[in-house]
């Protein structure tokens, strides 16, 4: 505002308009003059993303394809859940990803750069003015590995609670372990909720299917998450996905339910929606609703609380990635 000749006041008034009052456009500032506004549009825009393609599934889950400035495309999911009166947005953190779960399908697309935390943030904002709705939980666990871009994902956490108003403990981060990152977000003592896309017991099975785990193996990972749980105070979620004859077994889920006895957290499990590899090829089954029961029971047995995940937009390629693989080939 200075560097245009206008008091400093307005900063905190353009400031609400769009972080406060959600606006797409200095039209709907009519608190500011109309040569206050002409000169914004001459140097400023609202906004760094364009809807490329939106999904609404019978649930009203909403699944939304951003166009980044350079022409990338993002994918953000709006949730909502019969049981809750909040609404909840996944959001994407980098295009692509570079650490290749096996039953990801973003991981087939690569990684292709990290998103700024702006882009992260204007996720949120395109979802609230398209969606004429306010969001009250964040989770990232969109594309990409949030710990792999910490810096640009701490600083949009710091705009989602200081700006737009979302409150810490109603952030989740996800991570598939990536150790450095785990400790950062530590040390930025935020108490945001962190989740750890776990999904496998042992070292074998999580190589195969989380590569990653040769750079961070299992053991020091616990110990990293015990230390966010004490330092924060927060209980952090496991994250498991239920692949049918990989990591749905009897001993697989006592394993589990072993390896974070002294951890503060909860487990939820995820039935595996099946997803397409880059060559068309499903690699994975979904288990049958008694596997997962009885995996539940038997990972309950340390007296954690496990949860099935309550899926959403089943219909409309809500898992990550699968839509932006589906528009890719679309092109």
């Amino acid at each position: 505002m200075q560097e245009l000749g206008l008091p400093k006041f307005r900063a905190a008034q353009i400031h609400t308009w769009i972080y406060a009052k959600n606006v797409s456009s200095f039209d709907e500032m009519t608190n500011l003059g109309a040569p206050v506004r002409e000169k914004l549009k001459q140097v400023a825009r609202i906004g760094c993303l364009e809807i490329a393609h939106l999904q609404v599934s019978r649930d009203e889950t909403r699944k939304y394809l951003f166009q980044l400035p350079d022409g990338k495309i993002v994918e953000s999911v709006l949730m909502s859940f019969n049981d809750r009166t909040t609404l909840t947005a996944c959001v994407s953190s980098q295009v692509g990803c570079a650490v290749g779960c096996t039953f990801c399908a973003t991981g087939y697309l690569g990684f292709k750069r990290n998103l700024t935390a702006q882009e992260i943030v204007d996720q949120i904002m395109m979802i609230q003015r398209e969606s004429g709705k306010r969001i009250a939980n964040i989770v990232y666990m969109g594309q990409g590995e949030p710990l792999l871009n910490t810096e640009e994902v701490i600083k949009s956490i710091h705009t989602l609670i200081e700006s737009v108003g979302i409150g810490a403990r109603h952030i989740t981060v996800s991570t598939s372990g990536v150790i450095p990152g785990i400790e950062r977000l530590r040390d930025e003592d935020l108490p945001v909720c962190l989740a750890l896309s776990l999904h496998a017991p042992d070292s074998k099975t999580r190589e195969e299917i989380v590569p990653i785990t040769k750079k961070y193996p299992l053991g020091p990972l616990i110990e990293s998450l015990k230390d966010y749980a004490d330092s924060t105070r927060r209980r952090v979620t496991i994250e498991y996905v239920l692949l049918a004859g990989v990591t749905d077994r009897p001993e697989q889920a006592k394993a589990l339910a072993e390896m974070v006895r002294d951890v503060h957290c909860m487990i939820n499990l995820i039935p595996f929606n099946p997803t397409e590899n880059n060559l068309g090829e499903i690699m994975y089954e979904r288990p049958s609703r008694e596997a997962q029961l009885k995996f539940k029971q038997l990972a309950e047995r340390t007296g954690k609380t496990v949860t099935i995940r309550l899926e959403r937009g089943t219909d409309i390629d809500a898992a990550c990635g699968q839509l932006h693989n589906k528009f890719l080939k679309a092109k």
